[in-house]
């Protein structure tokens, strides 16, 4: 996700998190503004030379501000995914590049049992050993992909960039099926 944005690039990061994405641009030579809705999370990317607190459903930029938007385990924290692709969409420039990285349910069926045992077993067991909280996000993890790609498969997000100004989307299922990484190129 991150090699296919060129060195001097200015990037949105959304849904920043601790800055891990954020960072890896800025090692290769970008101007990052790393956006959560977080204060929490942000406090962790103290590396940012500038965090903002917002949302990625209203992002406080104008249209066609950025040269790349990266966004990483978004859309199924939004109550409205389609309209927060085509709110992305707007703040990238044209020409400019989206790209994004999700976790998907494998497609193979050995590996998707395989998932659903680590998902819905081995992760809330772990969680357990941990804290209480981290039993619960454990448990909540698995559930919450399941249901997002039940309700949205692969093409229909194709067509939410789409919609958003992106030609040509392209994904790629990577991790044995546990992660999808979408990116493309807006029209201008």
């Amino acid at each position: 996700m991150v090699s296919r944005v060129p060195e001097g690039s200015r990037v949105l990061d959304v849904a920043t998190g601790t800055g891990m994405v954020a960072g890896e641009l800025r090692r290769r030579g970008c101007d990052v503004v790393g956006l959560d809705q977080s204060d929490a999370m942000l406090r962790h990317a103290k590396h940012l030379a500038r965090a903002v607190l917002g949302q990625a459903e209203r992002l406080p930029f104008p249209d066609g501000s950025f040269d790349a938007v990266t966004f990483t385990y978004l859309l199924r924290y939004v109550d409205d995914p389609a309209a927060t692709v085509a709110e992305l969409g707007r703040v990238v420039r044209d020409g400019g590049t989206m790209a994004s990285l999700e976790f998907f349910v494998p497609p193979d069926p050995a590996w998707r049992g395989a998932w659903y045992g680590y998902t819905r077993l081995a992760m809330p067991a772990t969680g357990r050993l941990v804290s209480r909280e981290w039993a619960g996000t454990g448990r909540f993890l698995g559930r919450s992909i399941s249901e997002f790609w039940r309700r949205h498969p692969l093409p229909e997000l194709a067509g939410w960039w789409r919609t958003a100004g992106i030609e040509r989307p392209r994904y790629r299922v990577m991790s044995l099926g546990g992660g999808v990484v979408f990116w493309g190129v807006k029209r201008g």
